[in-house]
């Protein structure tokens, strides 16, 4: 379906703001030096794993010095240090973060680390993301993601048919939010249960990457399974800073408030027999190079590369018709 020649972006209604999202580099500081050769991802992802079992045989409390031992020296490995060193973080910051993300974690019912393991799975796998990406803007507050034209609104584009997948936003009065509440009561697996979308924007990369891997989910799925279905899209670090109080895993720096970071669900698919090709098909891209991919429970977490930016964004300029 086409659409006239004009950007989702710039839909009727009031102006938005020409607030442009900050860099995270402060203002003259020098850049961080690359490596001469890309740093091995396949290698790093391994290597992670390899991590995680032994952090799983110290999760006691009493293996607190063991971790820290453990950690401190597998970080220092080629596989591992050559991704985190290449972070703006470099490796000894990387590896003090992730430390002090270890000593503050207390398990809770909203976090998607429900363990140690898990915390540092997440932790070590979203350093792809501030790798690929660190030069990016980041949007700080939540009115440069309400005011960025580098972000279309997703209602404008779902009214028009032009979205494959589904998603929902967060309530914004009480009676909203009480109004969720009667509906999952009444229908308790009728969608997943998340709070939704904070902002119904996204970078038109990823719009069309979502669209992409939506249609190959239906294609894939067994019949009368439900469209892919996004928790998560852009943040701005003001509200990821929220989500750390209220005990979420929400790691910083972060793809998501660079707009190129989604969270789709799984767990819910497994009621129609769908999770594991959708599994399948996310990690056969992430195969491809074009996406990072993170297990992250019920949801997972993707993050765009950035040698898909161009091709994505043709793909969404014709699928759009602008």
């Amino acid at each position: 379906m086409r659409v006239p020649s004009r950007s989702p972006g710039q839909q009727p209604g009031p102006p938005v703001s020409p607030t442009a999202p900050a860099r995270r580099r402060p203002s003259g500081t020098p850049p961080r030096r690359r490596p001469a050769t890309e740093p091995d991802l396949a290698a790093y992802r391994a290597a992670v794993a390899e991590l995680l079992v032994e952090v799983g045989a110290l999760a006691d409390a009493a293996s607190t010095r063991a971790r820290q031992v453990l950690i401190d020296e597998r970080l220092r490995e080629p596989a591992l240090a050559g991704v985190l060193d290449a972070t703006p973080q470099g490796l000894i910051g990387a590896r003090e973060t992730l430390l002090l993300e270890m000593a503050r974690y207390q398990p809770n019912e909203r976090t998607s680390a429900r363990d140690l393991t898990a915390l540092v799975r997440i932790y070590l796998l979203s350093r792809i993301d501030v790798l690929w990406w660190q030069d990016a803007p980041t949007f700080v507050t939540d009115d440069q993601v309400n005011g960025s034209a580098d972000l279309v609104d997703l209602e404008w584009l779902r009214r028009r048919d032009l979205l494959r997948f589904r998603y929902q936003e967060q309530p914004a009065t009480m009676l909203g939010r009480a109004a969720r509440g009667l509906r999952r009561r009444l229908r308790p697996d009728a969608t997943p249960r998340t709070a939704g979308l904070l902002f119904r924007r996204a970078r038109r990369e990823v719009v069309a990457l979502l669209n992409d891997l939506a249609r190959e989910f239906a294609a894939a799925a067994p019949p009368n399974t439900p469209p892919l279905w996004v928790t998560s899209l852009v943040r701005s670090a003001e509200h990821q800073y929220r989500l750390r109080r209220l005990g979420y895993a929400a790691m910083l720096p972060s793809g998501h408030c660079l707009g190129y970071s989604v969270d789709v669900e799984l767990s819910w698919f497994e009621r129609f027999g769908a999770r594991e090709a959708l599994a399948e098909l996310l990690l056969a891209r992430q195969e491809t190079g074009e996406i990072n991919v993170i297990d992250e429970g019920q949801a997972w977490h993707l993050c765009l590369a950035p040698s898909a930016r161009r091709r994505l964004r043709r793909a969404y300029e014709a699928e759009m018709g602008v």
